[in-house]
């Protein structure tokens, strides 16, 4: 009985020490990639969004026409197309203005890209996680728009025009009324929104960025030392299991956080009775 307690201890002590080493910690470590990339996407999707249904429903042609083909356009391109396109365009585009002063008129010429070693622009981890947060606020303020666009609309004409006939103004008809009540419409299709931007935080290893997904990929792949021979064999289902039930947790604590905020719109408001 003791041999077998001290067996089990032995083996417990050592799979925690695995599960502990530096590479498991910077796993968990990059948990901060995820987190921070969906919150700051969502946040400009949102600002993106409002710009968008603000500009379809411009009298502006120009603005209805821009907010319409943004709004079309976008949620037409596939996730991980744009997610690709849109830093490598970027980085490209720098890298131009970079070689209009560090590079000749035939370094410029020769077709090379970059047309010179001074016009390379090295982007740090921190580069690349900025321009993957505007790329996801990019491609999902198009679907954010979308229903907010939708969620003005929903708002009754009829309490927009008894707020004109009380005196108020255009723009505060809009901010006060219109906008105050069209979230307690918005909120469902926000949250979905929401979902599908969580989702796409896997996609975060493409831009270089060592995610939650690639150093999943990464350590529970064979894994080889030539003192030790084959420490494991190929383990990455395992992992990607701990990743499954990571984002089930994220989707679980939203829907509770979307129903406090949709509980919450709800205030005060004439659905409610």
């Amino acid at each position: 009985m003791e041999g077998l307690i001290t067996s089990l201890s032995e083996l417990t002590g050592t799979n925690l020490s695995y599960l502990f080493n530096g590479k498991h910690l910077a796993w968990y470590a990059s948990v901060r990639f995820t987190i921070l990339a969906a919150f700051f996407g969502a946040v400009l999707a949102l600002l993106f969004g409002m710009l968008g249904a603000s500009a379809k429903r411009s009298s502006f042609a120009p603005f209805r026409w821009f907010g319409s083909g943004y709004i079309t356009m976008v949620r037409g391109v596939p996730d991980v197309l744009f997610f690709l396109f849109f830093p490598l365009a970027f980085e490209q585009f720098v890298e131009y203005l970079f070689s209009l002063n560090a590079c000749t008129v035939a370094e410029r010429a020769s077709g090379k890209w970059p047309p010179c070693n001074a016009a390379q622009w090295y982007l740090s981890t921190s580069e690349y996680f900025v321009m993957a947060c505007v790329s996801l606020g990019l491609v999902y303020g198009a679907f954010a728009a979308n229903v907010i666009h939708g969620a003005m609309r929903a708002v009754p004409e009829s309490q927009l025009e008894a707020a004109r006939a009380y005196g108020f103004t255009k723009r505060q008809v809009y901010w006060h009324f219109q906008v105050r009540q069209m979230w307690i419409y918005a909120l469902p299709g926000l949250s979905n929104v929401w979902m599908l931007l969580l989702k796409a935080t896997a996609l975060l290893s493409l831009l270089q960025i060592a995610d939650i997904v690639q150093w999943a990929g990464k350590l529970g792949a064979a894994n080889y030392f030539p003192a030790a021979g084959l420490v494991h064999g190929d383990w990455r289902w395992r992992y990607y299991i701990v990743l499954f039930l990571f984002y089930i947790l994220l989707t679980f604590l939203s829907e509770l956080f979307f129903r406090k905020l949709q509980k919450r719109a709800s205030r005060g408001m004439a659905l409610d009775q």
